[in-house]
């Protein structure tokens, strides 16, 4: 605000307020407009700019153009921190960029401020969002940077994913992927990268495996072609658990191995415990060598620290095993301490939804009747939005089996 900028200059100047005030104005006065608390008149301010040797737009709506890269850089650092370790990141940054957020609007700071703005206003939940994340992304266009402006479009498209608006996060994220690819003369790799990923992970979600696994399957070819390794892993990932919700045993095996290749190329500790974790459910539901499986989940859960986002993960398989172990009290232990995290992709949801069928059957083995049926129909209840998956179809089985 115009009484902060005169402030702030007042200071990097080292000025005291009589020193500015000088002969025109009285030192009251010059602290109630530094305070906000009074406007100057036009001819009050062209002698307050004189005084600090700057032009009377740098005081004006028009942001000083050094104070908006001090701005910009206090806010990457704050964005850029780990929500678990600050997790009033988002007020921290609405409180620092809404000042100066009606009065940006040329450059890339300006558009970088307006695109944290939007996301941070989003993630408070605060109304008109909106209109920020479209003022960024208009100059982003005119600046032609395709990174942020496919970065705004991602985020459109997945605040309609977060809320398990699957189709309609895909109708928004091909609109604006169109929209891209038309006004954007150049897109470089890494950018096309996310966009590629993103739109295979939307495809799976509606559950269009086939336009999924074409897009995923040129994106790899094209990170090869480049060179760039750039989200390999998460497309690994992605085409390992497809291949398994599909029952594809070439795919599963082929991506398996690639994905911990990957992980040991790179010493990535995430990538290797997907590979660990999907090789355990293998275990369990496919091979049914239920103590191997409850061996090597000890084995991992006895270094939590190595874990981190894994551990609900191996959790609920153990709480597999041991129910087909025949150890359903112990399961039910278990699994009743599962919390599930944070995720909103329906191969996640389901591989989680399906923790409710495993509570009904132990309640079931354990002659609990009412429990299963409330466990069991909760199940249902969470499933039927999803897509077809060998988790759903588990789950639908052991409710037809428990309502006999």
């Amino acid at each position: 605000m115009l009484g902060e900028r005169i402030k702030k200059l007042r200071k990097q100047k080292k000025l005291t307020l009589e020193a500015l005030a000088g002969k025109q104005l009285t030192k009251g006065m010059l602290s109630l407009i530094e305070n906000n608390k009074a406007n100057p008149s036009m001819e009050s301010l062209t002698y307050i700019a004189e005084q600090l040797e700057v032009d009377v737009s740098d005081l004006l709506d028009v942001v000083n153009a050094e104070e908006l890269r001090e701005t910009l850089e206090k806010a990457e650092k704050i964005y850029n921190n780990d929500l678990a370790k600050s997790k009033d990141k988002h007020k921290q940054l609405i409180d620092l960029i809404e000042p100066f957020a009606e009065n940006l609007s040329q450059g890339y700071e300006a558009a970088r401020l307006l695109e944290i703005y939007s996301y941070s206003l989003f993630r408070e939940k605060k109304r008109g969002w909106e209109v920020y994340c479209e003022r960024a992304a208009k100059m982003f266009d005119q600046m032609n940077i395709s990174a942020n402006r496919s970065a705004i479009a991602i985020h459109r498209a997945f605040t309609k994913f977060l809320d398990h608006e699957y189709s309609k996060s895909l109708e928004v994220f091909l609109c604006e992927r169109s929209n891209i690819e038309a006004n954007h003369a150049y897109i470089d790799p890494l950018t096309r990268l996310d966009l590629d990923y993103h739109e295979a992970v939307l495809h799976y979600a509606v559950g269009d495996s086939k336009a999924a696994t074409r897009i995923m399957e040129s994106a790899l070819t094209f990170s090869k072609e480049k060179k760039i390794f750039y989200r390999i892993d998460e497309l690994y990932r992605l085409a390992a658990a497809q291949a398994m919700m599909s029952q594809n045993e070439d795919q599963k095996i082929y991506y398996l191995e690639k994905l911990k290749q990957y992980g040991e190329f790179a010493d990535n500790l995430s990538s290797l415990h997907f590979y660990k974790l999907l090789n355990i459910m293998i275990l369990i539901s496919e091979k049914h060598q239920y103590s191997q499986a409850l061996e090597e989940i000890d084995l991992l859960l006895a270094k939590p620290k190595t874990l981190e986002f894994y551990d609900p993960w191996f959790t609920l398989e153990k709480g597999k095993a041991l129910y087909y172990l025949g150890r359903f009290q112990e399961a039910l232990l278990h699994l009743d301490q599962i919390v599930i995290p944070d995720v909103h992709h329906p191969f996640d949801l389901s591989i989680f939804y399906v923790l409710d069928a495993f509570k009904a059957l132990c309640q079931l083995e354990l002659g609990n009747k009412e429990a299963a049926m409330t466990a069991i129909e909760r199940a249902v209840e969470n499933f039927t939005p999803l897509p077809d998956t060998p988790f759903k179809k588990f789950t639908l089985d052991t409710h037809a089996r428990i309502s006999l």
